[in-house]
């Protein structure tokens, strides 16, 4: 008797141990973008909790609201341990499946006992998977040994954008790709531009070049990787000695001509000195950056100060000039630096091109400023500060025939308040006088850092001609998260809320961003992403709330 009640008890602690585990599935979905050219981009991630160790079986993920589950060549199971970061190099894959039903069932044969682990799911795209699809993954079911199960009721609720790795590292021996750039030629071509930092992550000075990629089909390929900016081993200093950065493309609209400045540094300024360091070789580890006090002096000299370079393309962006110095003729004698803001220019409605330009004053001041010409690039002429404390902007023609730049402003580092925002001044006279913007400081708030500022014009559905500005950065005070598309329908009086996307919500590579136009109711974006260095994505207006562009076939 005593013997049959021990059995009886073992086995009821036994049943009451499976069921008072109290596990729970905890399903986390953020806006990020699923990218071609990448084995695998995260989509989801699920975090297994219980009081004591359960052992997973089996996994349903659900992909019935994506576009096309063909799209979808793979799905991966990733371990990521008490790792709750999305950055999938810490993980380790379980289980892969080709999915063939919009339902992907894991089943795992190894032990996965846990009270706290965290687990991403992945996919890895089709090589013609549409830009303008989606992919929306939930989780439908989870089982454990014990045979309970826990169904998941929320559905995913988001849907992520197809898009394109542009650039990663490693692409072509470099170790990271930053600063972007994007324009549409008058071909229609779509050229991204971009530093390629060979030895590594940091600004100038470095082996840094400028790459540029071409698409003849709106972005959905890319050539192989071109250089319109390479200064080579100039003036019998290795390459880490004479890096060209933080480039700007300009398209001649009224000529076949395409423009890309960038900011060469000759040698290294030592920081403590203040005088340029003498007798450099390829084994010197002296660095020092432009930016910093003293990072670049006064004067024109290439061995003490910032040059301003511009290459040229006359066939579409197939070929580039060699480098044209253009700094005697722009930067004056008392200013430290001066450099192209990266990015885009425009050309004006009377041909005038314009640069958005940045610089340090006699007190080395930050400011910014544009740069123009008015006889299709043989000459430059610098303008007026618009403001100080300001470095990294962008321009736009407003429909008063006015220019716009919109600025990055230092003053937001600790400025967190309802002023916290974007510097806005426009000019009637290429920089001359400056006027402040209404929308000054409050409109656009900012981590601080690079934002795109582009003018759209397409014809609405009754053939009428239109316009709206496209705004891009972290849409944050405090972090560089949340890559953000915001529109204006009144020449940047209002970003009304409504018209709004988020493209990329953590913590991103960067942050800088550059938009063009691509069709008449298509954009493009190039951005320093979560998930890739270069990220590409083609956007309808339609995403954006602008519904009444005619759409051309």
């Amino acid at each position: 008797m005593f013997l049959k009640l021990s059995i009886l008890l073992f086995f009821l602690n036994i049943i009451c141990s499976l069921y008072s585990q109290n596990i729970s599935i905890e399903q986390n979905l953020v806006q990020i973008p699923v990218l071609k050219n990448k084995d695998f981009s995260p989509v989801l991630q699920f975090k297994v909790s219980s009081t004591n160790a359960a052992d997973i079986r089996k996994v349903w993920i659900d992909f019935e609201e994506s576009t096309d589950i063909k799209d979808i060549n793979a799905v991966f199971l990733i371990d990521m341990g008490k790792d709750s970061t999305w950055n999938t190099r810490n993980g380790k894959i379980i289980e892969q499946k080709s999915p063939k039903r919009k339902i992907t069932v894991f089943s795992i044969s190894e032990s996965l006992l846990t009270r706290n682990r965290y687990f991403i799911v992945a996919v890895g795209l089709s090589d013609s998977a549409p830009l303008n699809h989606q992919i929306s993954a939930g989780i439908r079911k989870v089982s454990f040994k014990n045979e309970k199960s826990i169904r998941i009721h929320e559905k995913p609720g988001i849907k992520q954008r197809i898009g394109i790795a542009l650039r990663q590292a490693g692409d072509d021996g470099a170790k990271r790709y930053r600063i972007p750039g994007l324009a549409q030629t008058n071909k229609k071509s779509l050229l991204a531009i971009y530093d390629i930092r060979w030895e590594g992550g940091r600004d100038l000075q470095g082996d840094i070049d400028i790459g540029v990629s071409r698409s003849i089909d709106g972005g959905f390929s890319w050539d192989p990787m071109r250089t319109a900016l390479d200064m080579g081993e100039y003036g019998g200093l290795p390459q880490k000695f004479n890096g060209v950065s933080d480039a700007c493309i300009l398209v001649d609209k009224n000529s076949n001509s395409i423009f890309v400045a960038g900011c060469w540094m000759h040698g290294v300024i030592d920081a403590k000195t203040g005088l340029p360091v003498q007798n450099l070789n390829a084994d010197s580890t002296n660095w020092n950056h432009q930016w910093r006090r003293n990072g670049s002096l006064q004067g024109f000299s290439i061995d003490s100060t910032s040059q301003f370079l511009i290459s040229k393309s006359t066939d579409d962006g197939l070929t580039w000039s060699k480098p044209i110095n253009i700094t005697k003729q722009i930067k004056k004698q008392d200013w430290h630096l001066f450099a192209p803001a990266p990015g885009s220019g425009i050309t004006s409605d009377d041909g005038t091109l314009v640069f958005p330009t940045q610089g340090k004053d006699k007190n080395q001041n930050p400011f910014s400023n544009i740069t123009f010409s008015k006889d299709g690039g043989k000459t430059w002429t610098s303008g007026k500060p618009s403001f100080t404390n300001t470095t990294e902007n962008m321009v736009v023609q407003l429909n008063d025939g006015s220019i716009m730049q919109n600025m990055r402003d230092n003053r937001n580092n600790t400025n967190k308040s309802e002023s916290n925002g974007r510097a806005i001044f426009t000019t009637d006279d290429l920089g001359e006088t400056w006027q402040q913007h209404p929308t000054h400081h409050g409109a656009l708030i900012e981590p601080v850092c690079m934002a795109s500022l582009y003018k759209h014009e397409y014809i609405d559905k009754s053939g009428q001609q239109k316009s709206i500005l496209l705004f891009s950065n972290p849409s944050s005070k405090f972090k560089r998260e949340r890559m953000t598309i915001k529109v204006s329908f009144d020449d940047g009086l209002t970003w009304p809320e409504e018209h709004w996307l988020l493209l990329d919500e953590i913590g991103l590579m960067g942050g800088y961003s550059s938009i063009t136009s691509i069709s008449n109711n298509t954009i493009g974006i190039l951005y320093e992403g979560s998930q890739a260095q270069m990220t590409f994505e083609r956007i309808n207006l339609e995403e954006l709330g602008v519904s009444d562009a005619k759409n051309f076939k």
